[in-house]
């Protein structure tokens, strides 16, 4: 088949998440055999932010470690018929600008005959509905979404049957442990700071918890204000800018142990989905200790693939254990690359993406001919 995914940037992962399984995932397409297209706008903020503070040099760990991956740049005039006229399978990345959205819809409308796909990796659909319930997805053939709290949004908006879940994974012929390892030492935590949907929860499971444990702590991301990098110094913690994604398995390699702080609506509002640093992380075979999470899904083993803490006490409680257990950071370590290794990898990702499209075209068929 060939597919064609429109994404917000594929060459940027600043602040940008999806990047990470979308390259992952459409390597796998790649071979599996089918033909692949990457469509992303020209004023990718993403990108120009990446651009901006590391110039072209900031792209260099991608390019390396995807080769066979690239994006086409497009604008306004983009001519939608031509590009997807052979095209088998179109895929719109929610974070892609209404007009596109409708405009693919528009063609789908009138007689296009690829099958359309909405594909949601985020909590606007419940942090600002009105956003995402102005998308004209009127003759999209379905939905991906991320986990299955967010699916039942969509299933309650009236997409019933036609709504599939598609979480998110690792790319694990980037993302495992090393193939021999080094010293280790402290925590990491990767991450952006954003719009202070998790600062106080950072304080309470990362900062003070580290400092209390005496584990020292490198921090990566973007978007960290001033007051959150004074915040940071205070606790004694190393702010190292921002990472790129490929190289994140090496710096992985590098620690003891990291840290998962989900932000407030993946808590309260959309449980069960974890974020793709979870994914990457335990196929690295690097021991990790959760925030409060529920897994709603039963995506994971907690206590054995990874240790939750339920407030900062027990955070520093797991924390400890691990810096003084190697036995427990052994297992865990091993715990979390199998259960990638059976579930969740960007090859699972591709082959599930594969039977979603069989099953809208059974029953679009079903319905034709009933």
């Amino acid at each position: 088949m060939k597919f064609v995914y429109f994404t917000h940037s594929l060459a940027s992962c600043w602040n940008h998440g999806n990047a990470h399984f979308l390259r992952g995932v459409l390597r796998e397409l790649i071979l599996l055999g089918h033909a692949v297209e990457v469509y992303e706008p020209a004023d990718a903020w993403s990108l120009a932010n990446l651009l901006k503070d590391h110039g072209e040099t900031g792209l260099a760990a991608f390019r390396r470690a995807y080769p066979e991956l690239s994006s086409v740049v497009y604008d306004r005039d983009i001519d939608l018929a031509a590009i997807l006229e052979d095209a088998e399978v179109v895929i719109v990345h929610e974070w892609n600008e209404p007009w596109l959205v409708s405009a693919i819809g528009a063609l789908r409308r009138r007689g296009a005959r690829f099958t359309l796909l909405f594909h949601d990796t985020h909590h606007r659909a419940v942090s600002d509905p009105g956003a995402m319930r102005a998308y004209d997805l009127e003759s999209y053939d379905g939905i991906l979404a991320f986990g299955e709290a967010l699916a039942e949004v969509y299933r309650a908006w009236g997409w019933g049957g036609r709504v599939f879940v598609w979480h998110e994974a690792a790319d694990t012929r980037l993302f495992r442990p090393p193939e021999e390892e080094e010293e280790r030492a402290g925590l990491v935590w990767i991450g952006n700071w954003g719009d202070e949907e998790r600062s106080e929860e950072l304080e309470r499971f990362l900062l003070r918890p580290s400092r209390r444990v005496g584990l020292s702590l490198d921090i990566f991301g973007v978007r960290y204000p001033e007051h959150a990098l004074e915040k940071l110094q205070a606790y004694g913690a190393r702010y190292r800018g921002w990472l790129p994604n490929a190289e994140a398995p090496h710096v992985f390699a590098r620690h003891l142990a990291t840290v998962h702080v989900p932000r407030r609506f993946y808590v309260d509002r959309l449980p069960g989905i974890p974020t793709i640093r979870v994914f990457e992380a335990l196929a690295c075979g690097i021991p990790l200790v959760s925030a409060p999470w529920r897994d709603t899904e039963g995506l994971f083993r907690p206590g054995e693939d990874f240790l939750v803490a339920r407030d900062e006490d027990e955070m520093v409680r797991h924390l400890r254990a691990l810096k003084e257990d190697p036995e427990l950071r052994a297992a865990l370590a091993a715990n979390g690359s199998a259960a990638i290794h059976a579930r969740h990898t960007c090859a699972h990702r591709a082959s599930e993406l594969v039977a979603c499209i069989d099953a809208i075209r059974s029953n679009s068929l079903a319905e034709v001919t009933a």
